[in-house]
């Protein structure tokens, strides 16, 4: 399953959900699955030039993530930082990619697990947030930071917003001191972690991020996500089963980036 992060807002669950059985089969997505069934699994409320994003999985196994090229990261970033990252930790593997000038695409193969945010982890926050804060730590600890060819630091992640014509404001250019450098995932909202039958993590998707960043740029944004999906009370939760006290800098100034950027 491959899912997304809105930025910073409560409004998360009304542009990101996980759509009903009848979601129209874009005719790329129809060509890309040569014939195999498809079944909705995620699916993007906005959309950009007419196309919306939405991922599909097919019953022979595979992913087809469809939807509009745009400009702060790309499937294809994804694809690059998939195919290193598979080397080390458990992530979806890449089978195909490509883009036109409006839409991208990328097809991975499935993995059997199901989102934390699926209706049964859902119903079980507690439980959900405990996997999802041990699987982060376990992807931080899995990846190796020397050799990683990806920056996910603030000044890559300021310049890339400049690209786009966001200002990010004055204050944020100045970001605390490194706490411990790792290979972040970029987008480690609830939802990019896949859980087993049993609850525990099983893998991470939506990489397109992925890159050597302070390890709190991704605790801030799991956490923060919690509230978004479970309802309040859950930060803390979260990061203590990733194996941290609370840094309220760190958190704040993150997730003040998280938004601006």
């Amino acid at each position: 399953m491959s899912v997304c992060c809105w930025r910073g807002t409560s409004a998360y669950d009304e542009r990101m959900s996980i759509p009903a059985p009848g979601l129209p089969v874009p005719e790329r997505v129809r060509v890309l699955a040569r014939g195999a069934a498809v079944t909705p699994l995620w699916q993007n409320a906005l959309d950009i030039g007419g196309i919306a994003g939405v991922t599909f999985a097919t019953d022979d196994g595979r992913v087809i993530k469809y939807g509009p090229r745009h400009e702060e990261t790309s499937m294809a970033a994804e694809a690059e930082r998939l195919s290193w990252a598979t080397r080390y930790t458990s992530v979806p593997a890449v089978l195909e990619q490509g883009q036109t000038d409006a839409d991208e695409w990328l097809v991975t193969a499935a993995i059997a697990g199901l989102s934390a945010v699926a209706p049964r982890w859902i119903a079980d926050p507690a439980r959900a947030v405990d996997a999802v804060g041990r699987g982060l730590r376990l992807f931080h600890d899995a990846l190796p930071v020397e050799g990683c060819p990806f920056d996910w630091s603030v000044p890559s992640r300021i310049e890339n917003a400049a690209r786009r014509g966001v200002t990010v404001p004055r204050e944020l250019h100045h970001p605390p001191e490194v706490d411990v450098l790792v290979v972040a995932h970029g987008d480690a909202c609830v939802p990019n972690t896949l859980l087993d039958a049993e609850g525990a993590p099983l893998a991470h998707v939506d990489l397109g991020a992925l890159g050597v960043a302070d390890r709190w740029a991704d605790i801030a944004v799991a956490s923060m996500s919690t509230e978004w999906n479970y309802g309040p009370g859950f930060d803390d939760a979260l990061i203590a089963a990733y194996g941290v006290a609370p840094d309220r800098d760190r958190l704040a100034y993150y997730r003040a980036l998280w938004n601006a950027t």
